[in-house]
């Protein structure tokens, strides 16, 4: 008998859990795209729920996704690396509580695998600065010994999205590169 509440307590403890995600992302779309030359993609959206700035985290799953396929196109010997230059942002309808965060992240090929870089990541505000040197200080441990990490200049869109893109080579996939 107390195993099946113990069940009983999970299985209700889920659904509500479920319930409230599937509260959280109703209304919302995600949608990423990659190729050998780029991933590309769309939040449309709610800004922010409960004081937590939803759309911004956008950033974080692109970053993900951009980080995996920089390291798929290293295994295919694909070398390549972000052209920060030509990275296009936008967040139409900012400020107004709904927002179309758009964001394409280009790749350039590099000819040796040791100038490529595998790793992905951003620092960022969603109408603030982005914390840029504690975010470095976070990512040393990726490093390493005597790598350094690449960082785009401050890209902003006109609504006040300011973000700054980092790239590095992976300990793990670039354990070959000194």
């Amino acid at each position: 008998m107390m195993i099946i509440k113990k069940l009983l307590f999970i299985a209700i403890a889920s659904l509500t859990v479920f319930l409230i995600c599937s509260f959280v992302f109703l209304n919302q779309t995600v949608d990423i795209t990659c190729t050998d030359h780029n991933c590309s993609g769309e939040y449309q959206g709610e800004e922010f729920i409960n004081g937590d700035d939803i759309a911004h985290q956008f950033s974080n799953k692109m970053s993900r996704i951009v980080g995996d396929k920089l390291k798929e196109l290293f295994k295919n010997e694909k070398y390549s690396k972000v052209d920060f230059d030509n990275i296009e942002m936008s967040t139409l309808g900012m400020g107004s509580g709904k927002v179309i965060y758009y964001l394409k992240i280009p790749f350039i090929r590099v000819e040796n695998k040791c100038d490529a870089y595998t790793s992905f990541d951003h620092v960022g505000g969603w109408n603030h600065a982005p914390a840029l040197s504690q975010r470095k200080q976070q990512l040393q441990k990726a490093l390493k010994p005597n790598h350094i990490l690449d960082i785009s200049d401050l890209k902003t869109t006109p609504e006040g999205l300011q973000e700054h893109w980092i790239q590095w080579k992976n300990k793990i996939t670039q354990s070959m590169c000194d």
